[in-house]
């Protein structure tokens, strides 16, 4: 068979494969977040869960819908923002509401206080939606003012995407100081705290694979060039926890002598 006759196979195949890996580029992101979600529910118990993960989330995610309005890059990318801002609201108002319901406190703190000292640990998910609203009108309106400056446009699309792969920093750096990853949480995987051994290696990987796949996704979309530099910075972030995994399991560092103290304490 000739290659025009094989093309009534090949074309539907290869826009179905371009309508999935859209789709993963889409959702894939928030697919961890579901148990999560539905974990907190049922549990009525939010501590494991950092909302600072979704503070992060939602800045990188609207600077990078206000840098489609100075560059236009693929649709999937577009959507895969508006899909992980609105997973990362739901997400702060089940914890909101989980913890004002299991709060004894009765200050209640607010946006409008503008207190630094109580910064993302408001009472209501209003004052955590007043923030992120005034957030993305500032943001925004810079855009508007700076959207004729290519290298306004240029360095919103490089925060955008710096800032979201940098979330595996402070993981990377915690494992290095303690020379263990004992208790390691990922961004994507808040609190499920895996047990020293395989299962740590296990967990990496599929943060890797996943990043792999964004990141190959970039190159071959032909996206803005911060979306492949910022996507091969956070596999190299995802292979180097994944190399502190491996060492630690397979060498874990001897333990400190600690001196004896008349009362022994147990960790909280």
């Amino acid at each position: 068979m000739d290659a025009q006759g094989l093309d009534w196979l090949l074309v539907p195949l290869h826009q179905l494969v371009s309508w999935g890996a859209a789709g993963a580029m889409v959702f894939g992101g928030v697919v961890p977040y579901i148990p999560q979600y539905r974990d907190i529910r049922r549990t009525q118990n939010a501590e494991g869960f950092s909302t600072y993960v979704c503070l992060v989330l939602l800045v990188a995610n609207i600077l990078r819908i206000l840098f489609w309005f100075g560059r236009r890059f693929e649709s999937p990318l577009l959507w895969q923002s508006i899909v992980m801002t609105a997973t990362m609201l739901l997400m702060l108002k089940l914890c909101t509401d989980v913890r004002a319901a299991n709060e004894l406190s009765i200050r209640r703190r607010c946006f409008a206080d503008l207190d630094p000292h109580y910064f993302w640990h408001w009472s209501t998910f209003a004052d955590y939606l007043q923030c992120v609203l005034a957030f993305t009108g500032v943001a925004g309106y810079i855009t508007y003012l700076s959207i004729d400056s290519a290298l306004f446009v240029e360095t919103l699309g490089f925060l955008a995407v710096l800032t979201e792969a940098m979330l595996g920093v402070p993981q990377l750096y915690r494992n290095h100081r303690h020379q263990s990853t004992e208790g390691m949480r990922h961004p994507l995987f808040h609190c499920w705290r895996a047990k020293v051994g395989l299962q740590f290696i296990k967990m990496v990987l599929m943060w890797t694979s996943g990043d792999t796949f964004k990141t190959a996704y970039f190159l071959l979309n032909s996206a803005p060039l911060q979306f492949s530099v910022c996507g091969l910075l956070q596999v190299l972030v995802d292979l180097a926890i994944l190399a502190q995994a491996y060492t630690f399991t397979r060498h874990p560092p001897k333990p400190t002598p600690h001196a004896v103290h008349p009362v022994s304490a147990k960790a909280l």
